[in-house]
């Protein structure tokens, strides 16, 4: 059985790690909401990237695109929630036509194929 002082420490150590959580989540809430203010308004997806966390991404209403990368799935989830805006399951569909995209973006994606940049 754990004496007080040990209970005390355990309790210090969460209350940090929620602190953190909480930090994490509202910076990336911020980032987020600066997007949405740059591009008159966003959407977002939310999608796991394994134990690197979760990538966030943002389509503005312009069709400008952009993306941030959380520690985990949950604080992304939380810091899309908390910036109000709203998160589709898939990237597909009506979503992913909102995206515009120009001659830099289709050179890239077809790289050497077309003449473009490498891909390297």
């Amino acid at each position: 059985m754990a004496d007080a002082e040990t209970q005390q420490v355990e309790t210090e150590a969460s209350g940090w790690a929620d602190r953190w959580a909480e930090r994490r989540v509202a910076r990336t809430a911020g980032r987020i909401d600066a997007f949405a203010k740059a591009h008159g308004g966003a959407e977002a997806q939310v999608a796991y990237l394994g134990e690197r966390g979760a990538r966030i991404v943002l389509v503005g209403e312009d069709g400008a695109w952009g993306d941030l990368v959380a520690r985990s799935h949950e604080t992304a989830r939380k810091a899309v929630e908390k910036s109000g805006i709203t998160v589709h399951d898939d990237f597909d569909g009506e979503f992913a036509a909102k995206v515009t995209t120009g001659r830099y973006e289709w050179s890239r994606m077809a790289g050497l194929q077309i003449g473009g940049p490498g891909n390297t």
